[in-house]
């Protein structure tokens, strides 16, 4: 709860929700440190990093060739995060 009883809204103080958008992709190429190069639908390029539980234990392995969801950064289009590895 916030002040005067009312909720908290943490998702207006943390940059978030508006500061990327998402799109899927195929894995083109693995670079070292769980960073991937993903050629997303729209023919454009990202360098992309493995998020979350991805690097987190290494039990979901991303090679190349996989179809993935990535959020793409407002701010450098070129930058991205994996979110989503398809089956």
């Amino acid at each position: 709860m916030g002040i005067h009883g009312a909720p908290c809204r943490l998702e207006k103080l943390i940059a978030g929700k508006d500061d990327y958008f998402r799109a899927k992709g195929v894995v083109v190429e693995t670079l070292p440190n769980a960073t991937f190069r993903v050629k997303l639908e729209t023919g454009h390029e990202v360098t992309a990093r493995a998020s979350g539980k991805m690097r987190k234990g290494r039990m979901i392995r991303i090679i190349p060739g996989d179809a993935v969801e990535v959020d793409v950064s407002a701010y450098d289009p070129s930058m991205g995060r994996i979110v989503w590895r398809y089956r």
